[in-house]
């Protein structure tokens, strides 16, 4: 319950994003900007907090099942946008991240309540600027606020339920959580590298634009170095 409970900073997080985002339209450089920014801090928690877990299980079935499941729902998802309207994989791939990410935090708590209060940290950072980024998407096919919001909130709880499932995946052996991780590793690499930068690299880009993606990911490293 304590994972759940921890769940309802990044929800408020993607509250705030996404209602800034329908009350003042970003200009595309800033949505740039933030969609680098975004990129870089997902990067940053796949790198520091999925990988290192599913490396150190060193299960190459493990790694291997989950994470093909994962390319292929992340594909699967991609071909589907190809196919109807609506950036139905962006959202797709923002659902099963937050999904992913809930699990993950769950599992953290189960590790120790220090680890899960780094890591709600860096899901918060980064599901603001997700609330952010997937509301002015929404926003260029959808013109109700009100619609938008609650679509972007919908998504967003789903980390408390991610959290929730985290409580029986915590008991399984480590061979199955680290397949779960290889999943969600997967959908945070596709996140990053077909979504958010394909998207970002669409609008105006600066050098300072570029750069904002290697401030994400410094920034949430070195939060996590300061508080560990």
């Amino acid at each position: 319950m304590q994972a759940v409970a921890f769940t309802l900073i990044p929800v408020v997080a993607v509250l705030i994003g996404s209602l800034f985002a329908v009350s003042r339209r970003p200009s595309d450089a800033f949505v740039s900007a933030m969609q680098h920014l975004a990129a870089g801090v997902v990067f940053a928690a796949a790198a520091a907090e999925i990988l290192p877990q599913v490396m150190h299980e060193g299960s190459p079935i493990a790694t291997f099942t989950g994470g093909a499941l994962g390319i292929l729902v992340m594909l699967s998802l991609k071909a589907l946008e190809g196919r109807a309207s609506g950036p139905i994989a962006m959202l797709g791939a923002v659902a099963v991240d937050i999904l992913i990410d809930g699990l993950v935090l769950g599992l953290a708590f189960v590790a120790g309540g220090k680890a899960g209060v780094l890591l709600t940290i860096a899901l918060t950072l980064e599901v603001l600027f997700l609330g952010l980024t997937v509301t002015t998407e929404l926003g260029e096919t959808i013109k109700s606020k009100a619609r938008i919001i609650a679509i972007t909130m919908g998504i967003a709880l789903l980390l408390p339920i991610g959290a929730a499932i985290a409580t029986p995946v915590a008991t399984f052996p480590p061979v199955v959580i680290a397949g779960f991780l290889s999943f969600g590793l997967m959908a945070l690499l596709y996140l990053v590298t077909e979504e958010l930068l394909v998207e970002a690299h669409e609008k105006p880009d600066t050098p300072l634009i570029s750069a904002m993606f290697f401030i994400g990911f410094l920034g949430l490293l070195l939060i996590e170095e300061v508080l560990g």
